[in-house]
């Protein structure tokens, strides 16, 4: 309620669109940092989501041996870090590799947070499915590939999905690791080799300013950030789930019009 009741304020067009003023004008706004933040999100999505289903699937469909002993490790362990050392690992394999701070980087540094939070959540959702559904699609002749992709993840499609979105949550607020990836910029979007602003790190950059108009930009910054993943979430729960259609209805369906 205290980021609402202070951001509110700041709220404008001209905050919502420009890029940021002087330092101690009040001036200016965060539309740099909306765009940076939105396409770090996307970028970051693209690369840990995959990934983070595909070793979820592997983890719950395949069973217990030495190799998903071995990648559950691993997801562990990079839950665990603290998002600093990843962000410090991205600035060792990709800023100075390229000599350069750029989106790639701090994308590559969010996917690294995300794709453990989705293969745990997906793992986790695919157990639940009962082991009737299965049994169901093998009785009817289907590949364990399709009973996986069209029968398994479709009845866990929920929490696969609430899965996805807390990642998107949690990468959505990160600041240590943009600092060493994409360092910030008052400019908008100039390649996917420069710098760019993101949210995260314009809040924490006007939160060490001495200026109460850079105070209050701050708190309309967070208000903005909040209602970002907002509306992210609800349109994902919308256009994903709200238009889900009952695949193993439709795949007993077909299977029993060719056998007729």
């Amino acid at each position: 309620m205290e980021v609402v009741r202070n951001g509110a304020a700041a709220l404008s067009i001209e905050f919502l669109t420009q890029t940021p003023g002087a330092i101690g004008s009040g001036e200016g706004g965060i539309g740099p940092a909306i765009q940076g933040t939105l396409i770090v999100i996307g970028i970051s999505s693209i690369i840990g989501v995959p990934i983070g289903v595909m070793s979820g699937i592997f983890l719950a469909e395949f069973g217990e041996s030495r190799i998903t002993k071995l990648v559950r490790f691993f997801n562990d362990v990079f839950m665990e870090f603290p998002s600093i050392v990843l962000g410090i690992f991205a600035f060792l394999v990709i800023v100075l590799l390229l000599g350069h701070f750029s989106i790639w980087a701090g994308a590559f540094a969010l996917s690294l947070i995300m794709f453990p939070i989705v293969a745990r959540t997906t793992e986790e959702s695919l157990k639940l499915v009962p082991i009737t559904y299965r049994e169901a699609g093998t009785a009817l002749g289907l590949k364990r590939w399709v009973i996986t992709f069209r029968i398994v993840i479709s009845a866990a499609k929920s929490g696969l999905v609430t899965g996805i979105l807390l990642s998107v949550a949690r990468i959505g607020g990160e600041t240590a690791p943009l600092i060493m990836t994409i360092l910030g910029s008052s400019q908008f979007f100039a390649g996917f080799n420069s710098p760019m602003d993101a949210l995260p790190l314009r809040i924490w950059r006007l939160s060490l300013l001495p200026y109460d108009s850079a105070q209050l930009q701050g708190w309309g910054a967070a208000l903005v950030l909040i209602l970002i993943i907002l509306v992210i979430n609800i349109a994902v729960r919308y256009f994903v789930l709200g238009k889900s259609s009952n695949l193993i209805g439709s795949i007993i369906k077909q299977r029993n019009l060719k056998r007729v």
